[in-house]
């Protein structure tokens, strides 16, 4: 069964990278460096935590299981929104205008995603950057808890804090419209996958650091997070990774930020 749901979505996806379809500039009447609301962010207090396939049942590059260490962080309460994305780049990329400016920017890579908060941390003053998965998975898992999905372990408490397969209508969504998770978080699961700063390596858990790990020195594909609108509620678990790459666009490629906690 996880085997047929798994080729499923993984033909989703492939259509979705083959979708030509991007949002015309004049849709957003704006331009850099317009003003905007700053990005409301969510103060994460760091600890320990039991990082992978704590459930059992998921994919090899979930295990082994391994002790992690994180410090504090803020973290995006929101994906980054079309909005925020067009005032600062000038254009909107996203594969799905008319879902709205509220809605997650998408159809960005992981290199225009390093634009971007280069961009932003000119205009801010501010040094934005991407989660460590590491990082991800603590605040998903609402501090390192247990938690099979972000915010709830039952499946059928998770089209409250998902927009996935059985609920989506196959499109994203405005951002915050369902529950949040309990670190007041929200589509930590679902929606639009999230980009890392971590290379991907399949064995890397095998070898990774207790303490602050960063991921793999080099690789091909960058770590994606989160999952989306097109996928089962297998495949939106929080312990769920793969590997893109960094070049590659997707409607359902998006983003989430970090500020160091000083």
């Amino acid at each position: 069964m996880r085997g047929s749901a798994l080729i499923l979505s993984l033909s989703i996806c492939s259509a979705l990278w083959a979708a030509p379809a991007v949002a015309d500039p004049g849709d957003f009447p704006i331009g850099p460096p317009a003003e905007i609301k700053p990005m409301e962010m969510v103060l994460v207090k760091g600890g320990c935590y039991e990082m992978g396939d704590t459930f059992g049942g998921g994919f090899n590059n979930e295990r082994p299981v391994h002790h992690v260490c994180v410090k504090d962080f803020y973290l995006g309460k929101y994906l980054v929104t079309q909005l925020q994305w067009t005032a600062t780049m000038g254009v909107n990329p996203s594969a799905e205008p008319t879902c709205g400016i509220d809605c997650p920017v998408e159809n960005v890579s992981w290199n225009d995603v390093q634009e971007f908060i280069k961009k932003l941390n000119e205009r801010t003053g501010k040094s934005y950057r991407l989660p460590t998965e590491a990082e991800w998975e603590y605040a998903a898992r609402s501090g390192g808890k247990d938690e099979k999905w972000a915010g709830t372990n039952s499946s059928d408490e998770l089209g409250d804090y998902a927009w996935f397969f059985n609920n989506s209508h196959f499109q994203s969504h405005r951002v915050g419209e369902k529950k949040p998770n309990g670190l007041g978080l929200y589509d930590m699961t679902g929606d639009v996958w999230e980009w890392m700063s971590d290379w991907y390596d399949e064995g890397y858990y095998a070898q990774s650091p207790p303490d602050e790990p960063q991921g793999p020195e080099t690789g091909r594909t960058r770590v994606q997070r989160g999952g989306y609108w097109g996928d089962f509620f297998t495949s939106v678990r929080t312990a769920r990774r793969i590997g893109i790459d960094p070049e590659a666009r997707a409607p359902g490629f998006g983003v989430r930020l970090v500020l160091p906690a000083q």
